[in-house]
């Protein structure tokens, strides 16, 4: 049963690729929907083995890789941690699944796209269930190359390759902080099993390294570096920008990389390694600082954008930042949980904004929407659901799980938790403003769109919207189902020992503790959001450009997401243009090209060119040469030399 779940997607994969060949796209679609269900519902019977009953296990498949002391085998390994991410992993992707059929239904290489999806499937399950460092980096860099492949579906557009692009090269910048870190950690515990790595942590805390000349302790540096690694995987800022291009490629792709895969990949690995990152304060601290920034920045810049995925994907970059925080202040169930219910509301958004996006014919401008709510009744209650368990209202998933976050980083008292709970608090107020934002533009007020789109709106088939109810299902019970299991006070017992919190660290018990108005204030900033919305966007609609023209620098530093994108063209992308034509003009062409194979072309030409004059065909011309020759002849053989 556990090798069916990681492998059935694979065989879907391959399944559906064949079947695709011959343009057979219904049998592709069938291959790969029913792998990636039967994944998932072994997945159920999982979890309750393994999360619930507590019977964990690794599964040894084959030995890998073994040179001297270095062994990786290949293993399975299934604790609570890994059971969560089977369920949100297997459920979220087959949604995505049959979805897609109905979405990419005209398109006339749909049978690829289920195979592209459920290769990515099987790389994610593959990171999941990794028993070592290697094999992890493996499933990390199968993601990085199937995100690659799905990005750039549309290939034809140059805006979907240079998407998939960007986000393969910013990928690969964290992905060398992760793999010099996995090398740090093999340098210090002579091994990449997880296992062998978790019992010698305690000891290997004391341990300095020397790097660039400095002398820092062992696993601060090492956790540092695969920290690194997640924050280009999970869009954290600095290695954020792939991740508002990567909505180039198709919504199911949208739904699937930003909602539950690859951008929460990072903070899994993060809560995969607790054991080690525990005793590196310094690492921690960071992590903290860096996934506040990300939420406070995503949030400023997502309320300023039109573009409904973009909205939705700078709210993923925010909602992201959240779970590292929880991490860094050691709330590592507190980030499980809420990557858990975000996967359901945020694939349930991305899902409901295809359907818009397929009802108003391929519009994707907020500004060229409105007044469409009766004409898809469905697909608006669907997004009213999401946007109320993303802001965090009462009684919805992201309530439990965002506000137990916040107490978490009030409960550390520390001064990067402060840092973190009052931006998280100013986030709370920006998500629930952009969220309701992107609904009245898309849904209220007068239609903006022509009146040939008007005339042709329509609810989606029924195919791309039943995937939406089990995600609605997931947004609204899933925070009330499992706040007692992740977070409760027994938190420990459910979790067992896939996370390793150090005594010292009370984050996780002072959060039930908390006072009052901590409780309360994410609820009346996520109200507050919600009025502002209402005020700037229907009763007050002049509002908004008032607002833009009178703050324009702030406004489009926000717009213009902070000039990341500006300042990296600027030190790194024309730099490096400049270099490689300098490089191709002066080095290759005129160097090794003009002294080497064209040189020594032009240098024969030449020759040839002058040897050819002496085949003039006169034979007055050949008569003096013959002459000349003989009088050279005779001098010589006279003048001495010739007789020697």
């Amino acid at each position: 049963m556990y090798h069916a779940i990681v492998f059935l997607p694979l065989l879907g994969a391959i399944l559906a690729g064949y079947f695709s060949l011959s343009h057979r796209h219904q049998a592709s679609a069938a291959m790969a929907i029913s792998a990636v269900v039967g994944s998932f519902l072994l997945s159920l019977v999982a979890f309750y083995e393994i999360a619930i009953s507590g019977n964990t296990q690794t599964i040894t498949i084959a030995r890998w890789i073994v040179s001297g002391d270095f062994d990786a085998s290949w293993a399975l390994r299934f604790d609570t941690l890994t059971a969560v991410m089977l369920i949100v992993v297997t459920s979220v992707s087959s949604c995505v699944h049959i979805y897609s059929v109905g979405y990419m239904h005209h398109d006339p290489a749909r049978g690829r796209f289920m195979a592209y999806l459920s290769l990515f499937t099987f790389a994610m399950l593959m990171l999941v269930t990794a028993d070592n460092l290697v094999q992890l980096f493996f499933g990390w860099e199968g993601v990085g190359v199937a995100s690659y492949l799905l990005i750039g579906f549309w290939y034809h557009k140059e805006s979907a390759h240079t998407a998939a692009m960007k986000a393969f090269v910013v990928n690969r910048v964290g992905d060398f902080g992760f793999a010099l870190g996995i090398l740090a950690v093999f340098a210090l515990f002579g091994s990449v099993q997880f296992d062998d790595i978790f019992g010698q942590a305690a000891d290997i805390a004391k341990m300095d390294i020397v790097f660039f000349g400095m002398s820092m302790p062992a696993l601060e540096l090492a956790s540092i570096l695969l920290f690194i690694g997640a924050m280009g995987k999970s869009a954290q800022l600095g290695l954020h920008t792939w991740l508002p291009d990567a909505m180039e490629g198709p919504t199911p792709v949208s739904a699937l990389i930003h909602a539950a895969t690859m951008v929460t990949a990072g903070v899994f690995m993060v809560c995969r390694l607790s054991p080690v990152i525990e005793y590196a304060p310094v690492a921690l601290d960071i992590i903290t600082i860096v996934g506040a920034l990300t939420a406070i920045f995503a949030a400023t810049v997502g309320m300023t954008q039109f573009d409904i995925k973009r909205v939705i994907a700078y709210s993923t970059c925010s909602q992201l930042g959240y779970m590292f925080f929880a991490a860094g202040v050691s709330a590592y169930p507190a980030a499980m949980f809420h990557l858990t219910t975000h996967a359901f509301f945020k694939a349930l958004l991305f899902l409901g904004a295809g359907s818009v996006i397929h009802a108003l014919s391929d519009e994707q401008d907020l500004r060229n929407m409105g007044g469409i709510r009766k004409h898809v009744p469905v697909t608006y209650a669907m997004m009213w659901i999401g946007s109320l368990a993303l802001a965090g209202f009462p009684f919805f998933a992201g309530f439990y799980s965002k506000d137990m976050i916040l107490e978490a980083a009030y409960a550390a008292h520390s001064g990067v938790g402060m840092l973190a709970f009052w931006l998280g608090c100013l986030a709370a107020l920006l998500t629930a403003f952009y969220s309701w934002r992107l609904l009245i533009l898309a849904f209220h007020g007068t239609p903006r769109a022509s009146a040939e789109v008007m005339s042709h709106i329509h609810e989606s088939p029924k195919v791309m919207l039943l995937p939406l109810v089990p995600l609605a299902l997931g947004a609204i019970f899933a925070g009330f189902l499992g706040y007692d299991l992740f977070v409760g006070y027994d938190w420990q017992q459910f979790w067992g020992d896939s996370i390793f919190i150090l005594p010292t660290h009370q984050a996780m018990e002072h959060a039930h503790h908390v006072p009052t108005w901590v409780k309360l204030l994410p609820i009346i900033l996520a109200a507050s959001g919600v009025a502002l919305a209402y005020v700037a966007y229907t009763f007050v609609p002049s509002i908004p450009s008032a607002v833009a023209k009178r703050f324009a620098p702030i406004h489009n530093f926000f717009f213009r997401k902070w000039y990341f994108d500006e300042l990296y063209d600027a030190i790194f992308v024309k730099p490096a243009v400049r270099i490689g034509g300098l490089l191709w003009q002066r080095g290759d062409k005129d160097t090794i090209d003009g002294y080497g194979p064209d040189g020594l072309t032009a240098l024969v030409l030449r020759i040839s060119q002058l040897s050819s004059r002496l085949q003039s065909g006169y034979v007055y011309h050949y008569a003096f040469a013959m002459m000349i020759g003989i009088v050279v002849l005779l001098s010589w053989y006279f003048s001495g030399f010739g007789g020697q």
